[in-house]
């Protein structure tokens, strides 16, 4: 399986180095971009779903509770980073901006597939890292978009009336 998933990855390289003149095919990458990530890869993805140890990581108490804990380690390692954009975007923002950072399965899933199939982790550990990543990529986005909506206009209106700096020329005296 190893050397179809680094094939999987490296087959658009090859192909690109080969056909040089994209004016020759001009829909040609757009039309292997959809065959891979429209076929390709959600096969792929499925093959891996099927080979999740669900069993295992449900009869394994340890490894279900390395879950929550991977959880938290990708939100703090993917996802603190955008607390640098604070200044410019704001706390909330950044907030969801790190959230939306922090969402990670297609590397999770490939980098554990690697490892079972080298016998360098364990099925039970793949199970809960690769259900770290479906939980980022379900939790993660719906936590980003509830802090990315706008606030309701008599919180705006508050904002506005805590916040707003008058020019002094506006002020009656």
């Amino acid at each position: 399986m190893v050397p179809g998933v680094v094939d999987r990855q490296y087959r658009p390289l090859r192909v690109s180095r080969h056909h040089r003149h994209p004016r020759k095919h001009p829909r040609f990458r757009p039309k292997l971009d959809a065959v891979g990530f429209g076929l390709l890869i959600p096969i792929f993805y499925a093959a891996t779903g099927i080979q999740l140890d669900l069993r295992g990581l449900l009869e394994d108490t340890s490894a279900l509770l390395r879950v929550p804990v991977f959880l938290l380690v990708l939100l703090v390692v993917r996802g603190v980073p955008a607390a640098l954009y604070s200044r410019t975007l704001g706390a909330r923002q950044a907030i969801a901006t790190g959230f939306l950072q922090a969402t990670s399965l297609p590397f999770i899933v490939a980098s554990t597939e690697v490892g079972v199939a080298l016998d360098l982790m364990s099925p039970t550990t793949a199970a809960a890292l690769v259900s770290t990543g479906v939980l980022s990529v379900a939790i993660f986005p719906a936590a980003a978009s509830t802090l990315m909506r706008p606030r309701r206009p008599a919180q705006h209106a508050r904002d506005a009336q805590t916040t707003a700096v008058t020019p002094r020329y506006w002020r009656r005296t």
